[in-house]
């Protein structure tokens, strides 16, 4: 069964119609071409109804989706019965053909074009040159015969007017290795004559509009479509199908199939010889025959290569033998006209078959040696004209009709024979179904002595003039009791049939009344025998080899040729013999509307098409009272998640066994039944019962399987995280060690330098270490200071922490603290260098000050300048002891003027400039303003010590301040 879809697009498979009756059918197919479901199964036979616009579903990715896929694992497509087709013929070494069938513009050229560009896509997976060769070619073969075989009719835009049957032939690996081409009635007739509104092939009109101007100067043709008579008898010019572009894609695809540039200059030729053929013109002088336009004749001269004389008597006079004696007949202006009009009929045709010759040389399988090679195996694709039902039913038609009589003959046949067989190979009894057998019609056409091809032979050997009365006269008498024929002698009363003119056919698609008008001499298909010397004697070398009858004498005698339908007839004979021997798929085209609209839906009108091409007898006999079948593996693998039996597998005794317990558990056992290899089950309503239940639990199973995965992928990053974390605490580890190693090895004698390791480079740590780096410098540091700290005298160690304190609350407030020096404190005293004449003096007042205020020990004094509240500068002197500070007047011994307990000094404010001046901030605001500046060197500056030894002895830092304004 095809893929599951959803109701509202209809049954994709005809087979599972719950009643399987016309209105249901067309119910159906109507469904799914409004929803653009162009495609439906009927079992293994696909219906395709022509949607009459572009549509997404040929392109690479739907190959991919149907590659290698069986037919009900997908929605209905025409490349699921060309991957079947190329399957059987691959795994089972089979031949196959793959027939598609339906009434003109239906589809059956696209659909042939899809089916070739799905078998090429999934060939030649190594892209072996060759190989690609040979798909290129075979696809190019397809835009030349569309070329020079379809024609625009008033059905559709590219109707194909011959048959045609391509075999693709595939060695051993299934990759194409060549192909053969046949090819069946081409509509000759349409080269001179067109029902109105239609045009003649494309190739003209190609010509025409595509060709460059050096081109058709050689021709001596103009682009004019309508100076040509035997193109513009149709009245219509223009076409959906662009001439122009179509032109050189023709010309390129010919130089890639292999033809010379002097062929298709030949070709053109032709083409042009054809054109200038219907503007020939005949009259009559007395009794004479005359060509009216002879420049035309010279202009045919140049183009055939060969002489004008011969030309000219070629068209005007017919040789016969006579016995020995040879004599020249002159025609007549209506036997002229009509050898004209042979003539460029019988050079088409010949240019027709010469082409498909041509492209059969160049691509048919060369050097293959079954032997070394393998057996190499075909597929045939049939693109045949359809039945059709015209106002106007010539002998060409007729011909067409029967093809389609025997085809489907054959289809009927061998779809009967097929389910027949698979009912009698899984044992299940074949219940009768009442069809339409055509044999009876077949018969009426083809039958030795009494079908209608048989009268028109003996017709057209009767000596004398026939006429095509004659031949209607002779159906009359030997079909009068056929059941299927008729004609207004027959019939008197019905007036629907022209007397001697007209009978009709019942065939199993309608009946059809056929005009016996040109029978006879479309049957005949005769062309004077001067036609074919004067062109094989021709010095072209291609027209040569067109007419090989040509190089008989005038006097030689031949066998009578055989009749178009005597031809036609073996060649269809021939084809259904080399179809039946193949493994048939067929593709059935239905035709929507007349109007070439994508949206209508003529009921009617599909209704008649599907009873002629027989659809649902198809289903009948597909159905047989058994709406579905499959292998039992195949069937298990779809439906085992159904019961519990057979999910995930099962451990019963075979796969059948299995089919039957789940079927039973589903309550179905009653509506199947059990072959040998295959469960067939009855009603549409089971299975379509059982893909419900298989939805439910597909969609419960995926939702186990995404908890189950998911679970997984989280179990999977969390071991990749957790070996990430390991790794990165090995790595971070590693880092540290290298780092405490290399520390270690640069610091290790450090205390036997002389800077004790000051000059030292610090490795770089890595990220982790740098805040440890960082209290690793700190400890260092602080060693390092220890360790030059501790020889020192406690005097020395006072001085040092006096510096340090300056150091941290001047820092960046002044640029010299006289740190470089050592620091006397005392400098009244301390080495007499400020006052050596009053040092005793100060030295005698500072211990009565010891004595009277009980200090321990001085720490600074220095002589000063003081500015009083006046701005008056006065020399004064400084003594700042561990409790008080003194104002002292060095004029008069040093005489204490002014004493501060240090409890009373709430601050310090030094300037930041190179002046030496220093605010002692008081409690009663009474602040003292001194410079130390006056008296002392430039170079030597005391204010780092000042404040240095007021920070460690009295802990004023917390109210040090900078006035930044003093001067």
């Amino acid at each position: 069964m095809a893929e599951h879809e959803s109701l509202e697009f209809g049954k994709a498979d005809f087979v599972l119609l719950d009643n399987v009756s016309m209105p249901e059918f067309m119910a159906n197919l109507k469904l799914r071409f409004e929803k653009g479901r162009i495609y439906t199964y009927i079992g293994e036979v696909v219906v395709s109804v022509n949607p009459y616009r572009a549509m997404n579903i040929y392109s690479r990715d739907t190959v991919e989706l149907y590659k290698g896929r069986e037919l009900y694992e997908r929605p209905p497509h025409l490349f699921a019965i060309a991957d079947a087709a190329y399957k059987a013929m691959k795994r089972r070494n089979k031949d196959t053909c793959i027939v598609i069938s339906g009434e003109s513009g239906a589809g059956k050229t696209e659909a042939s074009k899809y089916i070739m560009q799905y078998i090429a896509a999934i060939t030649n997976p190594n892209q072996r040159a060759e190989v690609e060769r040979v798909k290129n070619m075979l696809l190019k073969s397809n835009c030349v015969l569309e070329a020079f075989g379809n024609a625009k009719t008033n059905r559709n835009d590219n109707s194909s007017r011959f048959g045609k049957y391509m075999d693709i032939n595939f060695d051993f690996k299934g990759d194409p290795i060549g192909g053969h081409i046949s090819n069946y009635l081409l509509e000759k007739s349409r080269v001179i004559f067109q029902q109105n509104g239609e045009r003649s092939f494309h190739s003209f009109y190609q010509l025409l509009k595509g060709a460059p101007d050096s081109l058709l100067r050689s021709l001596h043709i103009q682009k004019d479509p309508t100076a040509y008579s035997y193109i513009r008898v149709g009245g219509q010019m223009k076409s959906s199908i662009n001439d122009g572009a179509e032109f050189r894609a023709v010309a390129d695809a010919m130089k890639v199939i292999g033809f010379t540039g002097d062929e298709i200059q030949t070709v053109y030729k032709i083409l042009a010889t054809i054109l200038h053929l219907g503007n020939l013109t005949f009259g009559v002088d007395g009794d004479t025959t005359l060509i009216e336009n002879k420049k035309l004749v010279s202009v045919m001269r140049e183009l055939l290569s060969t002489k004008e004389e011969n030309v000219e008597k070629a068209l005007l006079y017919r040789t016969v033998a006579t016995g020995r004696d040879v004599i020249e007949k002159q025609h007549t202006e209506q036997e002229a006209s009509y050898g004209r009009d042979a003539l460029a009929k019988a050079m088409y045709e010949r240019l027709f078959c010469w082409i498909v010759g041509r492209i059969n040389d160049i691509i048919e399988v060369k050097n293959y040696d079954a032997r070394v090679h393998g057996k190499n195996t075909v597929i045939g694709v049939l693109d045949i004209y359809g039945f059709e039902i015209f106002q106007n039913n010539s002998f060409e038609q007729f011909c067409i009709n029967y093809c389609n009589e025997k085809l489907q003959q054959l289809f009927i046949q061998l779809v009967l024979k097929q389910e027949q067989e698979e009912y009698q190979r899984e044992g299940i009894p074949w219940k009768h179904i009442d069809y339409f057998n055509n044999q009876i019609i077949v018969d009426l056409v083809e039958q030795q002595h009494k079908g209608i091809f048989s009268v028109l032979d003996e017709a057209c050997m009767n000596v004398g003039k026939v006429t095509d009365e004659v031949f209607l006269q002779g159906l009359n008498g030997k079909l009068a009791k056929h059941a299927h024929f008729s004609s207004r002698k027959l019939s008197p009363t019905d007036k629907s049939l022209e007397f001697d003119r007209d009978f009709r056919l019942r065939h199993y698609a309608g009946d059809v009344v056929y005009s016996v008008v040109g029978f006879i001499d479309k049957n005949k298909d005769t062309l004077f025998q001067d036609f074919k010397r004067l062109l094989y004697n021709s010095s072209n070398p291609v027209l040569k080899v067109m007419w090989p009858e040509g190089k008989l004498s005038i006097t030689e005698v031949t066998k009578r040729p055989l009749t178009a339908a005597t031809l036609f007839k073996n060649s269809m004979i021939s084809l259904v013999e080399n179809l039946a021997s193949k493994e048939p798929y067929y593709v059935r085209c239905v035709k929507p509307n007349d109007v070439k609209s994508p949206l209508l839906f003529e009921e009617e009108r599909c209704r008649h098409q599907v009873e002629y091409l027989g659809l649902l007898e198809n289903v009948r006999v597909r159905r047989a009272g058994f709406a579905y079948r499959q292998t039992y593996p195949r069937f298990l693998q779809r439906y085992k998640m159904i019961s519990e039996f057979t999910w995930p597998n099962h451990d019963l005794g075979s796969d059948k066994d299995a089919v039957k317990r789940l079927l039973q558990g589903c309550g179905f056992d009653h509506d199947v039944a059990y072959g040998k290899t295959k469960v067939f089950v009855r009603t549409p309503r089971t299975l379509f019962s059982l893909e419900e239940q298989r939805a439910e639990m597909v969609q419960r199973i995926v939702l186990f399987l995404q908890k189950v995965w998911r679970g997984t992928l989280a179990r999977m990053r969390y071991r990749r995280m957790r070996a990430a974390l390991v790794i990165l605490r090995a790595y971070r580890c590693y880092k540290v060690k290298s780092y405490i190693r290399e520390v270690n090895r640069r610091f290790r004698n450090v205390r036997s330098m002389k800077d004790y390791g000051r000059q030292v480079k610090w490795p770089t740590p890595p990220k982790v270490l740098r805040k440890f780096e960082e209290a690793l410098r700190s400890i260092y540091s602080r060693w390092w200071a220890w360790t030059l700290i501790k020889g020192l005298t406690p005097e020395e160690t006072l001085q040092v922490r006096a510096k340090v304190a300056s150091l941290e609350a001047l820092k960046g407030q002044r640029a010299d603290m006289g740190l470089q020096r050592t620091w006397e404190g005392n400098y009244l005293v301390g080495q007499k260098r400020d006052s050596p004449d009053t040092a005793a003096s100060f030295a005698l007042i500072t211990s009565e000050l010891q004595r009277k205020d009980k200090f321990m020990r001085v720490l600074f004094s220095c002589n000063v300048r003081k500015i009083n509240r006046f701005h008056r500068a006065e020399d004064r002197a400084v003594l700042i002891t561990d409790r008080h500070l003194y104002k002292m007047d060095p004029l008069k011994q040093y005489k204490p003027m002014k004493t501060l307990p240090l409890y009373n000094v709430t601050g310090v404010s030094v300037s930041p400039g190179k002046d030496q001046l220093v605010v002692f901030h008081t409690k009663d605001n009474r602040d003292l303003v001194v410079c130390l500046q006056g008296m002392v060197p430039a170079n030597e500056s005391r204010i780092g010590e000042l404040v240095g030894t007021l920070l460690i002895t009295v802990q004023i830092y917390h109210f040090l301040h900078f006035y930044n304004q003093l001067s």
